[in-house]
């Protein structure tokens, strides 16, 4: 547990040290349209209003110029609070378009330029699609991160370079500590690789280059957390390893969520009526961590990092075989060590607030069962969805619209099949780093940057997700409350109501059965 009473300097008792410490920064952030971005953006231009100059990365997508999606980026609900309270943060927020994936990142020579004068990186891009393709995953995880390392170097006044990481970057190993450990295979030969060989190649490399990685993300965040090691030599860095990120807990709103991974997808699957089976023992721990906590311990980081970069860079030049992380210190910023909640109780508390909360879009009756072993998971997505689809898509055919069900229910179940990895498996972590960093806080930062996971009612916390996800993700006001749960209701009487015919058939076959081998002797 977190020593809540820890010794200050007595000149920090009251006052905020951290917006202190960012007036007159200019800070820059990679993935700022990103979940964590956003949020990061918000957090900073809100809470250390004299931050000088943020830059932020952007680059063209879906037909959409830079200067569109920076435009539009604003329009969020997320930034209601700020415009509340800093209506003139615009001017302090500079676009630079680039991209992650490309080599030097497309950035004009100009823009190049321009950036020199950062004084604080977080670096946050990377493709978090679990089976993105590998040279895709390699070119932004990987080589993205190479080339900022080697970018920052050219920073004169560069205070802390954070490097955002994943808890599951060697989830390979049981229980993962603050450390650094060895990468599946070096950066330099992988970006070798990529450079020599074609996409076929590669695909049939893939195998045996990932081996006991799980997917394409971790494999290559862990070759990535080994770049950071490699090249980070001469700036002071730090690397935060979140588990999975969900919902806010009140920062800038309750319940605020803008994407459907990992459990926030099991959670919408189900809230809906689709997601009906998982593999996932009950009794094992979620380690889930919620946005809003790990965006102030990014803060947090950053300004310990520059507040002991002169120490780290000392050390690091008297000493070159001092352990890793002596120079690079590693965060594990997950939820177990002090406050674990199971599968089974985070579903539970989500079917119990969520049926309060029943959005207008429910396709059917909530109902999910967690499977502890593969096989019975296997039977369940048969009976629970993939013969459901059948019939209703024959449905959907003989009355002459387009089948649709079975289709989705492939990508539900790919979905499923991609996190039975981390739902299936528990990890032991030690958070020795995250506790330390919270100690050396004073009280009036902690108020501002609360990050201890001991201060988490889960309860309180979950009532707001799936109402967050309903207005955030589904687009579904609460105004329209009382017609998602009219729905739901008719939707629970044609459950039971199927249930009990087909249990009524299946006994009725079965006695048929019976009766019938009865009759042949």
């Amino acid at each position: 547990m977190l020593n809540m009473d820890s010794d200050y300097p007595s000149t920090s008792h009251y006052e905020s040290e951290i917006p202190q410490f960012f007036a007159g920064c200019n800070v820059l952030i990679t993935g700022a349209s990103g979940f964590v971005g956003t949020l990061l953006v918000e957090k900073l231009l809100r809470c250390c209003p004299d931050i000088e100059k943020m830059y932020i990365l952007m680059r063209t997508k879906k037909e959409k110029s830079s200067e569109q999606r920076f435009k539009e980026h604003f329009n969020s609900p997320v930034y209601d609070k700020l415009k509340k309270e800093q209506p003139n943060f615009n001017v302090k927020v500079i676009m630079i378009e680039a991209d992650i994936s490309k080599l030097d990142f497309g950035l004009s020579p100009e823009n190049r330029k321009r950036i020199l004068d950062t004084n604080i990186i977080f670096h946050a891009a990377a493709t978090v699609r679990f089976n993105e393709h590998l040279r895709l995953a390699v070119n932004i995880n990987v080589r993205g991160t190479k080339q900022f390392l080697l970018l920052a170097k050219e920073m004169p006044d560069l205070k802390a370079f954070i490097y955002i990481s994943t808890a599951f970057s060697h989830c390979i190993h049981k229980f993962i500590e603050e450390k650094f450990y060895p990468p599946p295979i070096e950066s330099d030969k992988i970006l070798t690789l990529l450079d020599i060989l074609n996409d076929e190649q590669m695909e049939k490399l893939i195998p045996t280059l990932i081996g006991k990685w799980p997917n394409t993300y971790a494999f290559t965040k862990a070759i990535a957390e080994d770049t950071v090691r490699q090249y980070s030599i001469g700036i002071p860095t730090c690397i935060v390893r979140p588990s999975i990120i969900i919902s806010t807990v009140k920062e800038p709103m309750p319940g605020w969520i803008n994407n459907v991974y990992g459990a926030v997808g099991v959670v919408m699957g189900a809230a809906i009526g689709l997601l009906r089976t998982l593999h996932c023992p009950p009794e094992y721990v979620a380690e889930l961590v919620p946005a809003d906590y790990v965006i102030s311990h990014l803060v947090v980081a950053s300004w310990d990092i520059a507040k002991r970069k002169n120490a780290l860079l000392s050390i690091e030049h008297a000493n070159p075989e001092i352990p890793e992380t002596e120079r690079v210190p590693i965060y594990n910023y997950v939820s177990t060590c002090q406050n674990p909640i199971t599968w089974e109780r985070f579903l539970n508390l989500n079917k119990m607030y969520g049926m309060q909360a029943v959005s207008t879009h429910i396709l059917w009756y909530y109902m999910l069962v967690l499977n502890k072993y593969k096989f019975m998971n296997d039977i369940c997505v048969i009976f629970l969805h993939t013969i459901p689809a059948i019939i209703v898509d024959t449905l959907l055919f003989l009355s002459g619209r387009k089948p649709k069900l079975l289709q989705v229910y492939k990508k539900i179940n790919k979905f499923s099949s991609v996190i039975s990895y981390f739902s299936s498996q528990q990890w032991q972590f030690s958070n020795d780093a995250v506790i330390r960093l919270w100690e050396r806080m004073n009280l009036a930062d902690r108020e501002i940057f609360d990050f201890n996971m001991d201060n988490l009612d889960w309860e309180s916390y979950l009532k707001h997700m799936i109402p967050g996800m309903r207005v955030y993700l589904a687009n579904d006001p609460m105004e329209t409350l009382e017609r998602g749960r009219a729905k739901y209701r008719k939707l629970k009487i044609a459950h039971y109501t199927l249930i009990t015919v087909l249990s009524i058939l299946l006994v009725w076959g079965i006695i048929s059965i019976i009766i019938r081998i009865i009759s042949l002797f």
